[in-house]
């Protein structure tokens, strides 16, 4: 092989290299999928109709993680034994005006889950909505009073739950997964 032939060749060597070099480099290696991030939640209202009463019980955290405690009220106490119809719902109120999340949460049904988990005692939860596929949501449902007693309601919504896991659907978040974008805590008075 002569010198020219050599020359050549680390040439083409050269040239595919480049060319192989600037076609990788120019892929497009951005992720332009939208990101549907968590919910940003400060109030989440609970309100039970049933026994010729409304109870309506609030938690309000103006400052999200910051230093101050969520304000939590309850407007009265629960009848014992009773079925109430519930609805939940969920504000942004750093926003102004407050901005209602409820909606968004219902259009992204698939993606949302509410659970509820009275303190053992205090009655049953079942859920009167659902996502397109079938499985609940958690914005509205029936409550039954347990007995007289008090003890608190935990109100979680999870973000993207695994809602064919074991007992979800029955409103069991052990086995839920997904991220929580808010959870409060309402003491309850059935009397």
């Amino acid at each position: 092989m002569n010198t020219l032939e050599k020359v050549q060749k680390s040439i083409r060597l050269v040239a595919v290299a480049a060319l192989t070099l600037g076609m990788v480099s120019c892929s497009d290696d951005d992720n332009n999928t939208p990101v549907n991030e968590e919910e940003v939640i400060t109030t989440v209202t609970v309100r039970l109709t049933g026994g010729g009463q409304v109870v309506t019980l609030t938690s309000r955290d103006l400052d999200g993680d910051g230093p101050n405690a969520p304000v939590v009220t309850a407007s009265g106490n629960l009848t014992p034994n009773t079925t109430y119809t519930g609805t939940v719902s969920f504000l942004n109120e750093a926003e102004t005006p407050a901005e209602d999340k409820t909606a968004e949460i219902q259009a992204e049904g698939l993606e949302h889950q509410v659970f509820f988990q009275p303190t053992s005692g205090l009655g049953t939860f079942t859920y009167t909505d659902s996502d397109s596929s079938g499985r609940p949501i958690g914005l509205s449902f029936n409550y039954v009073s347990g007995n007289a007693g008090t003890g608190n309601l935990t109100v979680t919504l999870r973000h993207m739950p695994n809602k064919a896991a074991a007992g979800v659907a029955a409103g069991d978040i052990t086995n839920a997964g997904g991220s929580t974008d808010v959870q409060v805590q309402y003491p309850i008075t059935i009397n």
